[in-house]
């Protein structure tokens, strides 16, 4: 039977998002099946898991394969969830996908081309079931854009926001004015939270010989103190001072002033830091989008509308 269905992704350089679920963007590839109770997908002749060690930081997606099984990933957790496909089953895919607003007018006829161009019936297995999938149609949307939207009816009066979406390497902004995004204000910071990681790792193991993680580094932003000794947890959290003062002073030699700006924060990033936000002196009015899966929900509500 033939099923048509709309899957929304979000291909996050941290984590994969769907309205559903997130899981991280890294591949375990491997020749034998995993063991029992691990996710897994099979496609053409490898399994695939889910691995904390990320893919390097790739502005263009299309152009590694292991986006792609990422996205399958993704595809599949949805299929699953809806109990709805049977493995005799073909689904018509509508795929929505986005980019960063500084990348969406040069990559996104790119992304949909990429994913029209598997014409045949694409077959994999996920978790010891087989799915066949056709993409029917793709559709990419502007990121942060599409997160704003899930919440339009709180910011359509405002003249002047600016959504700050704080990604894995990046800080991406756009500006919006009475909920319409303009297309020529809107840019990104070099610097995200992976960045901010991979800084205070290198500085913890170079000044006191210790290799933190970064579980243990979200612990301490979050207050867990009580695992690390005081020097560590003070270093660690100067160096978030530091990462969100130069984000903020950045913004402002991009001409965001966020004093007489409204900002939206958004993504998982800016959850993370916002007690350090909160204290800012540059923020004046403010609001947190606090669904992660923001994104993938909004392209759901802009492919209603396109």
């Amino acid at each position: 039977m033939i099923k048509k269905i709309r899957i929304s992704v979000d291909q996050g350089n941290s984590n994969y998002k769907t309205p559903n679920f997130v899981f991280p963007t890294g591949l375990t590839i491997m020749d034998k099946k995993p063991i029992k109770g691990t996710d897994y997908l099979y496609y053409k002749g490898k399994y695939y898991t889910h691995s904390e060690k990320r893919i390097k930081y790739a502005r263009d997606k299309t152009e590694d394969f292991r986006f792609f099984v990422l996205t399958l990933f993704a595809i599949a957790k949805e299929l699953e969830r809806t109990g709805q496909i049977q493995e005799e089953d073909v689904v018509q895919l509508v795929l929505c996908l986005g980019l960063p607003p500084t990348h969406y007018k040069e990559l996104h006829k790119k992304y949909e081309e990429f994913f029209e161009s598997y014409k045949d019936v694409v077959e994999f297995i996920y978790n010891d079931k087989t799915y066949h999938i056709c993409f029917q149609e793709t559709k990419t949307f502007m990121q942060d854009y599409a997160a704003m939207v899930t919440i339009i009816n709180e910011i359509e009066h405002i003249p002047d926001a600016v959504g700050i979406d704080i990604g894995g390497f990046t800080v991406d902004y756009l500006v919006m004015e009475s909920g319409v995004p303009n297309p020529d204000e809107k840019d990104s910071l070099e610097g995200g939270i992976i960045t901010l990681y991979n800084d205070i790792i290198s500085a913890v193991n170079s000044e006191y010989d210790l290799l933190l993680k970064e579980k243990g580094i979200n612990a301490i932003i979050a207050g867990k103190t009580e695992y690390y000794d005081d020097a560590i947890n003070q270093f660690v959290l100067e160096k978030v001072q530091i990462f969100v003062t130069e984000m903020m002073n950045g913004l402002r030699e991009k001409g965001i002033d966020l004093k007489s700006s409204y900002a939206i924060f958004i993504g998982g990033g800016s959850l993370l830091l916002k007690e350090y936000l909160l204290k800012n002196e540059r923020l004046n009015r403010y609001l947190f989008i606090e669904d992660i899966k923001a994104n993938a929900v909004g392209y759901n509500i802009l492919y209603r509308f396109s």
